[in-house]
Order: structure tokens, then C-alpha cells, then sequence
């Protein structure tokens, strides 16, 4: 993988390095940029309706919207390069020495740790594209009604980041020990799965009732 940071290619290039054979970044990168997506979709229908006059009842709260979902899309684009450097932890500890006792207990410490990191950057994934979705939901039917589609595309790129960093967190429990760890991680990103999918639809019922679209 280039030394360059991922958030700072082009689409192009960060596109390219995602179909190539190298296991980072992966699709825990891309559920990550998902979530960004959609939080610069919530930031752009905020900026869209904020000032006009129809919706100035909302002013106020559609701007503090908008400095959330700043926050969540910084966060998830960076998230793009961590993910990419946890998995990359992952085949520096497998790659360790294991000829001695003691090189195999240095060996096994360091996967478990980097197999927990594997799980807690998409686990942070997951939460930011939560809070991006309960935006969606908290803005909807008080922003610019030309820009309803916009807001329901953020919505399902939300999710779709949410639920592909639940899979990168379930993918690498069953290689991790500590069953009380895995089992209350699993159990919040099922929650967090359940809830993200309850605000999508309630999202996109708005939605597609305006633009006059079908379930």
C-alpha cells in the first residue's frame, strides 16, 4: 500500500488500490468512506435550506446538524486509514518469529491485540455512521425539500457503511480469546445494526413520499 494517505488520493487512485490484490485497504475502508459520504450529504442539505426564508423555523438546530455531521465526516474519512492500518497490525503480528516458547508468547499477545483493534476501528465505524443516520432522521421533513433525495442517498450510504463495518467487526471475533469481549461487542453492533436499519427506513418513507416514489 503507497505511503500516501488514503483520504488523500484521488477517487481514482484510492479506487485502484481497493481492487488490487492487497488485502488493505479493504471493506473496512470503504464502509468507512459509506459513512463519510453520507455525513457530507447531511452537511450538504443543511447548507442547502439554511438562510432560506421557508425554513428559518429550523435555522438554529439544521446549523448545529451541520457542525455534527462536519465532525462525523472528518472522522470518517480518517477512519478510511486507520482501518487500513489495523488490518496491516494483523499481518505484522502473524509475520513475528514463533521458533522460541517465548517468541510464540510475544507472537500470540501481539495477535490478540491487533485482532481487537481490527474489531474497535470498524466498532468506531459503526457508531460514527449511527450518529450520521440519527441526523438524517432528525433533519428530515425540516430541510430543503429539492434537496430530499439528497438526504435519502445520505441515509443509505450511512447505512451501507454501518453495516459493512458491523461485518468487519463480526469477521475477526472468532479469533479473539476473550468471549466476554466478543460476546458484548457483538451483542452492541447487532443493536447498532437493528437501530441504524429502523432510522434508514423511517429516513427513506419521508423521502420517497415527497419525490413520490415506491417502498
Amino acid at each position: 500500500m503507497s505511503m500516501t494517505l488514503l483520504k488523500n488520493r484521488s477517487l481514482e487512485d484510492f479506487s485502484g488500490e481497493l481492487s488490487s490484490s492487497s488485502a488493505a485497504p479493504g471493506g473496512g475502508s470503504a464502509a468507512a468512506l459509506s459513512g463519510a459520504l453520507g455525513a457530507a450529504l447531511v452537511s450538504m442539505v443543511c447548507r442547502l435550506t439554511i438562510g432560506k426564508k421557508e425554513y428559518e423555523e429550523y435555522e438554529e438546530e439544521l446549523k448545529e446538524v451541520l457542525a455534527l455531521s462536519e465532525d462525523l465526516r472528518k472522522n470518517l474519512v480518517n477512519a478510511v486509514d486507520v482501518d487500513a492500518g489495523a488490518y496491516g497490525m494483523v499481518m505484522e503480528a502473524f509475520a513475528l518469529p514463533k521458533q522460541t516458547e517465548e517468541e510464540k508468547t510475544v507472537r500470540r499477545e501481539a495477535i490478540q491485540k491487533a485482532f481487537r483493534e481490527a474489531c474497535e476501528s470498524p466498532r468506531k465505524t459503526s457508531l460514527w455512521c449511527l450518529e450520521v443516520l440519527r441526523l438524517c432522521a432528525r433533519v428530515s421533513g425540516k430541510v430543503n425539500l429539492n434537496a430530499a433525495s439528497d438526504l435519502g442517498v445520505g441515509a443509505n450510504q450511512a447505512l451501507a457503511g454501518l453495516e459493512g463495518a458491523v461485518m468487519n467487526v463480526l469477521i475477526n471475533l472468532p479469533s479473539i480469546k476473550d468471549e466476554e469481549y466478543t460476546d458484548h461487542l457483538r451483542e452492541e453492533v447487532e443493536e447498532t445494526e437493528e437501530e441504524g436499519r429502523i432510522l434508514k427506513a423511517g429516513v427513506l418513507r419521508e423521502v420517497l413520499a415527497y419525490i413520490g416514489g415506491a417502498d
